[in-house]
């Protein structure tokens, strides 16, 4: 029975496949209002248990985001702020430091970091930031680098039981992640908690599927084509409501990448994530530079409303919240995505591989965020000023607030912004690919026909994404990304006493000598 079940998931969605091809019809609208009446209720039914609400004073404010971050409050704690203890050596293993090429895995360390980044940094970097900055003030930067330090602590702890627990195929390929951890490291604990472990596991499985497919997948390449269509003419752009060709492209691109696996997605991401980070901190220094003499005001600024909280962003719970909320939502600490890329590293070290992959929400949230933060600061708000564009803050959900704040010291680099948008909607794609797939295999079965099944469905997403408009399945992709936090915050509380020994363990050893650094 277990093999015909991709082939029953396939059948279910083949009508939604099915949509894109008629796309680049007549009425493009019509075939939205189909999907989004398919989907709303759907949506609406996921959305209000994920993100279901609990009121402080007269703040409402979604579970899952109090579930992460006490989460990471805790696992920062207990580990022994290892975020801090490790950072330098952390640097030294991405350099290969610690490299042993005779190690089981198929990636190196700077390869699995630069993968799970692709996941992480991406448009919500660039637009979510301007969002929360908008809606939350210059208070909310303050926060969401406090949440991004803390945040550190989740990605080692996750990180290095993806690797303890991952499984090495015949072939050598390797498949890791909650799925894994989950069943095998609470089976260990018992008949009674291995049961848990296998329902945690399989609901993170579908959580992460569901996921791939729509913010994984659909959300980013929707933006891609929304980005590319404006820097290419706007409505007189080829692409303008003619999505599916560029959706297409993408799709042979990403098809191309994700048939070799996790080699070939590394190869891919070890240098389009290095090169779109460094074009937009570079982009970001040079607006910087030019504002050189705000800098300090636009800090004090920054900390001062974070506690001070102008009743203008709802006081300082308001800022705080939104603060949280997008480091929360941008480097996906505690979600466990990260793992699964990390699983596949060379090494024989699974705590290694932890603190190499507490520097993913350094790099994302603490640098590339508080960058974005910094210039729509510096720049009062592209021009605009704070006021307005809290007042208009419905119209800077997308990347127009960041664009413009760019722009006002380098005029062409909205065009750049375009490009780095759909270089960080294919890095995302890919990785999100591997996630799906390993979540597919896990519940499937690790066999050619179930890869190529998982492929062609991801790639068909890719097409759908591009050429609809419909919110409730970009809002479903995103609330099953989350819902995936839930299982794995709750495992990774019940197995951290375990990943605290080995890390004691470990350091203990890179001290004494023991583990021999490679000069």
């Amino acid at each position: 029975m277990r093999k015909y079940l991709p082939l029953l998931f396939l059948s279910i969605l083949s009508p939604i496949l099915s949509f894109a091809q008629e796309a680049g019809d007549s009425s493009p609208a019509t075939i939205d209002d189909i999907i989004n009446n398919f989907f709303e209720p759907i949506t609406k039914a996921v959305e209000s248990v994920i993100f279901f609400t609990i009121t402080i004073g007269d703040f409402t404010i979604p579970f899952v985001l109090i579930w992460l971050v006490v989460g990471a409050t805790f696992f920062t704690i207990y580990m022994g702020f290892v975020q801090f203890g490790a950072f330098r050596h952390a640097i030294d293993v991405v350099r290969g430091k610690y490299d042993d090429p005779n190690d089981a895995g198929e990636v190196s360390h700077f390869q699995a970091l630069t993968a799970a980044l692709s996941g992480t940094v991406g448009v919500g970097n660039i637009a979510g930031v301007a969002f929360a900055v908008a809606i939350g003030g210059p208070g909310a930067t303050f926060w969401m680098i406090l949440a991004g330090i803390l945040g550190m602590a989740s990605k080692f702890t996750e990180c290095s039981l993806g690797v303890m627990y991952r499984n090495i195929n015949p072939d050598g390929s390797v498949s890791g992640g909650p799925m894994y951890y989950l069943e095998k490291g609470l089976k260990e604990k018992g008949e009674g908690w291995g049961k848990l472990g296998k329902v945690l596991a399989v609901l993170f499985a579908i959580a992460c599927i569901g996921g791939s497919f729509g913010g994984g997948n659909m959300v980013q390449i929707n933006q891609a084509t929304l980005q590319l269509a404006e820097i290419t003419g706007g409505e007189n752009s080829i692409f303008y409501n003619n999505g599916w060709i560029f959706g297409t492209i993408m799709a042979v691109v990403v098809a191309v990448v994700i048939i070799g696996g996790i080699k070939s997605i590394a190869r891919v991401t070890d240098k389009v994530v290095p090169f779109m980070v460094g074009v937009y901190i570079l982009g970001a220094l040079v607006v910087l530079g030019y504002h050189i003499a705000d800098v300090p005001a636009a800090f004090g600024t920054i900390f001062s409303s974070a506690f001070s909280g102008d009743a203008l962003y709802g006081g300082i719970v308001g800022v705080l919240i939104q603060g949280f909320r997008r480091a929360a939502f941008s480097n996906e600490a505690g979600v466990g995505s990260a793992s699964i890329a990390h699983s596949a590293v060379k090494t024989d070290e699974p705590i290694s591989e932890g603190i190499v992959a507490l520097l993913e929400p350094f790099i994302d949230t603490v640098v590339v965020c508080t960058m974005t933060a910094l210039v729509i600061v510096v720049t009062n708000y592209g021009g605009a000023g704070a006021e307005a564009s809290f007042y208009g803050r419905e119209t800077v959900g997308d990347i127009g607030l960041t664009s413009n704040s760019f722009a006002s010291v380098i005029s062409w680099f909205p065009t750049v912004l375009g490009v780095a948008v759909i270089l960080f909607a294919l890095s995302t794609m890919i990785s999100w690919s591997y996630y799906g797939l390993k979540s597919w295999t896990y519940l499937f079965g690790e066999s050619k026909t179930n890869e190529t099944i998982y492929k062609v469905l991801f790639c068909g997403f890719v097409i759908v994404g591009s050429a609809i408009s419909a919110k409730a399945v970009f809002d479903f992709g995103d609330a099953m990304i989350f819902a995936m936090c839930f299982p794995n915050v709750l495992g990774l509380y019940i197995l951290i006493p375990k990943v605290r020994q080995a890390y004691r363990d470990y350091m203990d050893r890179i001290k004494s000598g023991e583990i021999a650094r490679v000069d």
